[in-house]
């Protein structure tokens, strides 16, 4: 990767927000992954570090997730600041007020709002209405903090980001967006092997494939895992029933079931490749046991830069 040095005063977000890769630079993901460099080699070097002293953020949880809740409640804790959690019984949102009038309430009272919900307009909504940033903890279209946080994993085992290929292989969801969009803006191939009914959104394909072709690098969608996971560096994985689809389950098993990351399918992939999973996993699902206890898996370690990268963008969103 070829980091940027990042001037501390001046934000590298463009924008009030974060709501989804495809909004922001190239360049403002390099400066986001060296500022959660920084913010974590302070952590570890025990160093004093509370820009975020006697701010607030407020977390809202339409969808339930161990990760989001912990490291971004951790978070502000090590920025000096503090997190207020409300599920959906502690807010109105789903009792007549609207998304608009909760957005202009919540700006009189934090600093800053991280929801995580089902429907990306939502989202949008809600910022157009806040007068402090929002940040998209996760939505049905995208999952921009995971991205930063396996971009960081990426660059601090493998060096860099640019020329290597990650390969996605099950449901074409948000993770397949963000993931194929966060490649072709950073000189990254993405092939995505997954059965026809769930392949990821043509716009966002179109999208990924335009950015690609600016940054030497490919997009490939393909029905065929051996297909796209030859050659990877990266091999990413995800449930292949997300929250919501639970009555889908039975019939989505069966769609997959040729679409397992096992000992034989990472056979096409590089020897040295990293598997990585934005958790929680449902093993002998998506992936088997073998692979995600094997020695190529990073799976806690990129769990584990969920609050490095989330760190970042709290700090250029709300610090400035």
């Amino acid at each position: 990767m070829n980091t940027l040095q990042v001037n501390k005063e001046e934000k590298i977000i463009n924008g009030k927000d974060f709501l989804a890769i495809a909004d922001v630079s190239s360049s403002t993901i390099s400066g986001l992954l060296q500022l959660a460099q920084d913010i974590k080699a302070k952590l570890q070097a025990g160093e004093e570090y509370a820009p975020l002293k006697g701010k607030t953020l407020g977390m809202i949880f339409e969808k339930s997730s161990t990760r989001t809740r912990v490291s971004f409640e951790v978070g502000m804790l090590q920025l000096g600041g503090h997190a207020l959690f409300l599920s959906s019984n502690d807010i109105q949102i789903g009792r007549g007020e609207t998304i608009s009038d909760t957005a202009k309430v919540l700006s009189q009272y934090v600093d800053g709002i991280m929801i995580r919900t089902f429907e990306h307009e939502k989202i949008e909504e809600l910022a157009g209405a806040a007068t402090i940033p929002v940040i998209n903890g996760l939505t049905d279209l995208a999952h921009p903090c995971q991205v930063l946080a396996d971009l960081l994993t990426i660059v601090e085992l493998k060096g860099e980001l640019k020329g290597l290929k990650m390969s996605y292989i099950g449901d074409g969801n948000n993770m397949a967006h963000s993931l194929m969009v966060a490649c072709a803006k950073m000189g990254m191939d993405f092939s995505i092997g997954c059965p026809d009914g769930y392949k990821p959104d043509e716009k966002i394909v179109a999208l990924a494939q335009k950015e690609a072709a600016a940054n030497g690098c490919q997009i490939v969608v393909t029905s065929s895992a051996q297909e796209a996971i030859q050659g990877a560096d990266i091999i990413y994985s995800d449930v292949w029933t997300s929250m919501g689809q639970e009555k889908e389950n039975s019939i989505r098993l069966e769609a997959f079931k040729d679409y397992q990351i096992n000992a034989e399918l990472v056979k096409h992939a590089k020897p040295d490749y990293l598997f990585m999973h934005c958790l929680p996993a449902h093993r002998e699902e998506e992936v088997t046991t073998e692979v995600i206890d094997g020695p190529n898996s990073v799976i806690f370690h990129q769990a584990g830069n969920r609050l490095h990268a989330q760190k970042a963008v709290l700090v250029d969103l709300m610090s400035k």
